[in-house]
């Protein structure tokens, strides 16, 4: 059976073997929903002066992201994936600057394989976990802290372990844990119109896309790019289905 841990942030520049790193709220839903768009890649990186510098000598590639989880003035995009839904990224680079969920990326360095993760991507996530041949998995929960936030990755975690170990996740009861968590809160929140209710929407459309997410290096940075992943027998439940 493959070996499933949990590490938060600080834990990731000691996590090795597969490290999978989760952010629901919303960094890698909004790779996701950037990805169906068309784009082509998106070079993850830790600071918003990082991000500007890479554009400077990239004039075509756009910045997404937040800090905070507030658009930055001079980034292209915000961090939201509903604002995606319908916009035409065909053959884009992006840039993803983000306060949890690249941060996770750029510390897990000793990583031999890496993946970025939420629900809409979930089952082929997990197909490319089991294509690696994987046998030991470390999950970042990008979003957790001692102020008790994060459970919306920490149900991703969760149902991504599920699928690891053949069982079949409980995906309402998933949902209603991200609609639950206390980083939702604000999407619901009509004084804080940054987050949009629509991007809690997208957060919870379980396996929306077919495609997992791998990080590579490129020079010193991570590139993220789609990929599809046939399914195989282990993947599916007790009635054939995925």
């Amino acid at each position: 059976m493959i070996a499933v841990r949990y590490v938060g942030l600080d834990g990731a520049d000691q996590a090795t073997g597969t490290v999978v790193v989760i952010d629901v709220l919303r960094a890698f839903t909004t790779a996701t929903f950037a990805f169906a768009a068309g784009a082509e890649a998106i070079t993850v990186v830790s600071r918003v002066e990082e991000a500007f510098a890479l554009r400077e000598d990239n004039p075509d590639w756009l910045i997404m992201g937040e800090v905070d989880g507030l658009p930055v003035e001079g980034f292209d995009l915000d961090n939201s994936p509903s604002a995606l839904i319908g916009r035409d990224l065909t053959g884009r680079r992006l840039i993803q600057r983000t306060s949890a969920g690249t941060q996770g990326v750029v510390r897990s360095g000793r990583a031999t394989h890496l993946l970025a993760a939420s629900l809409t991507c979930a089952r082929a996530t997990v197909r490319a976990i089991h294509s690696l041949g994987s046998q030991h998995v470390s999950m970042v929960i990008t979003g957790s802290n001692a102020d008790g936030f994060g459970d919306e990755d920490l149900a991703c975690a969760d149902y991504l372990k599920a699928l690891i170990h053949g069982e079949v996740p409980d995906d309402e009861r998933a949902v209603q844990r991200v609609i639950r968590s206390k980083d939702a809160q604000r999407f619901r929140d009509p004084q804080q119109p940054q987050f949009s209710p629509a991007d809690l929407d997208c957060a919870v459309d379980v396996d929306r896309f077919a495609f997992a997410m791998p990080l590579q290096r490129e020079g010193t940075r991570f590139v993220m790019k789609p990929v599809s992943v046939a399914a195989s027998r282990r993947d599916t439940g007790p009635d054939g289905e995925l």
